[in-house]
């Protein structure tokens, strides 16, 4: 009967939640608390203007299989947008987006965020059921409090992915600059222009820095001169490498400075810098590494060692 009247108590919790989950979404939707947009409230008046050209519209993303993308977009917009007012940190957000190589749009990475922080509650509402079950015991605050747990948790570990990511992304950037310097070396010393240089380095190689200089140069032949398309490039990474980099071009551009001595120079500093980037990793590794012998090795040598004398003295006692 105990088992029946916990399975009766979880069926009976789980349809309160859908239950509850419905009824908000009935609440929301009413039409006493869908205010009209900006975009609702002009569309009367712009009705007739002439429709833009298809093949300049970029394709909509999917939303999510059958609609409910579409359905749940506002929703998480909205919790989203109370996310960005706890948490704040907007400029760091667009940060760390153009540092990852990807469009500054905060709203997009709150609605991650949201999504996320779903998944992690229903993990954890999940885990709480099943050790529930387990122990025939459902206790609703362990349940909601393990919940928001999880929640916050998602929210936090996407934060968390963003970073790892921008972090990675200029690590390659890093291993990739000193080919990239040098090659830029090789076409000037050939004769070729700093814009023509950029070119075929482009041109030949691929990676994360070839992507920010084909950037560079996109923005150059929208109409930037290249010391301000360049000084972008430094913006949007902030490694100081890659800032010494565009403060030697532009130098060199603008006073006419040999530029493939001071590309040969800075491959050879960032080279420098990554041997003693390395060197100082191989150095916490080994603090690591002595961790196990000091605490599992060295105690049981020294039982080892002690433990015989010590029974032989109990013998003799």
């Amino acid at each position: 009967m105990t088992g029946l009247a916990t399975e009766w108590s979880w069926t009976g919790a789980v349809l309160g939640i859908v239950l509850l989950a419905g009824l908000s979404l009935i609440v929301a939707g009413l039409p006493a608390r869908r205010r009209p947009t900006l975009d609702d409230r002009l569309e009367p008046y712009l009705r007739d203007t002439p429709r833009p050209s298809s093949l300049l519209a970029s394709a909509a993303p999917a939303r999510g299989p059958f609609g409910f993308g579409e359905l749940l977009a506002p929703y998480v917009a909205r919790v989203g947008s109370v996310i960005e007012r706890v948490l704040g940190g907007a400029p760091s957000v667009v940060r760390r987006q153009l540092r990852a190589g990807r469009a500054a749009d905060v709203e997009r990475f709150r609605a991650e965020q949201v999504l996320w922080g779903t998944l992690g509650g229903l993990a954890g509402l999940v885990t709480t059921g099943l050790v529930a079950v387990s122990r025939q015991r459902l206790s609703v605050p362990v349940l909601v409090l393990t919940t928001l747990i999880c929640v916050g948790l998602g929210v936090v570990l996407r934060d968390n992915a963003l970073s790892v990511s921008a972090r990675r992304r200029e690590a390659r950037m890093l291993n990739e600059f000193p080919t990239i310097a040098e090659l830029l070396a090789l076409a000037v010393s050939a004769g070729e222009g700093a814009t023509g240089a950029l070119e075929r380095v482009c041109r030949l190689s691929h990676g994360e820095l070839s992507g920010e200089l084909r950037r560079c140069l996109a923005d150059a032949r929208a109409g930037a001169n290249l010391p301000t398309a360049l000084q972008g490039l430094a913006d949007r990474t902030g490694l100081m490498s890659l800032s010494r980099f565009v403060d030697g071009i532009v130098v060199a551009v603008e006073r006419g400075t040999p530029l493939a001595e001071v590309l040969r120079a800075q491959a050879q500093d960032v080279r420098e810098e990554g041997r003693r980037s390395l060197m100082a990793e191989g150095g916490r590794k080994e603090i690591l590494m002595m961790m196990p012998v000091v605490f599992l090795i060295l105690p049981v040598t020294v039982l080892f060692a002690v433990y015989p004398g010590v029974t032989f003295l109990e013998l003799r006692l």
